[in-house]
C-alpha cells in the first residue's frame, strides 16, 4: 500500500488503531469468560474443599490450614485474572472510542446516527 499523503497516513493510523482496540477488546472478553472460572481452578477449589473437611474429621490442623492458604490463594488467582481481563476490555473500548474520535475531527462533516 502506498502513501500518495498526509490524510492516507492518517486513515492508516486511525485504522490500525481501530483494528488493535477491537482485538484488545476481543482478548479481554475471552479472558473473562474462559479463565475467570476455568475446570482448573474449579477442580483445585473442590480438591481442596475435600481436603479441609477431611482434616476437620481427622482433627488435623495443620492439613487444614494449608487448605485454606490454597484457597485463599486460588480466589487471589481468580481475581487478579478478572482484573487483567476487565483491563483489556476498558482499554480496547478507549482505543476504538479514540479512532472514532479520531475520525469525527478529521471528517467534521459525519453525521452521528
Amino acid at each position: 500500500m502506498y502513501i500518495h499523503s498526509l490524510s492516507d497516513l492518517l486513515y492508516l493510523i486511525i485504522t490500525s488503531l481501530f483494528l488493535l482496540g477491537t482485538i484488545t477488546f476481543v482478548s479481554g472478553i475471552i479472558i473473562l469468560l474462559t479463565r475467570t472460572m476455568g475446570r482448573d481452578v474449579r477442580a483445585i477449589t473442590r480438591q481442596t474443599s475435600q481436603l479441609a473437611q477431611k482434616g476437620m474429621v481427622n482433627n488435623l490442623s495443620g492439613l487444614v490450614g494449608n487448605a485454606s492458604a490454597l484457597l485463599t490463594a486460588t480466589s487471589q488467582m481468580v481475581r487478579t485474572t478478572a482484573g487483567i481481563g476487565l483491563l483489556l476490555v476498558f482499554l480496547g473500548l478507549i482505543q476504538i472510542g479514540a479512532s472514532i474520535g479520531l475520525i469525527f475531527i478529521l471528517e467534521p462533516g459525519i453525521a452521528i446516527l
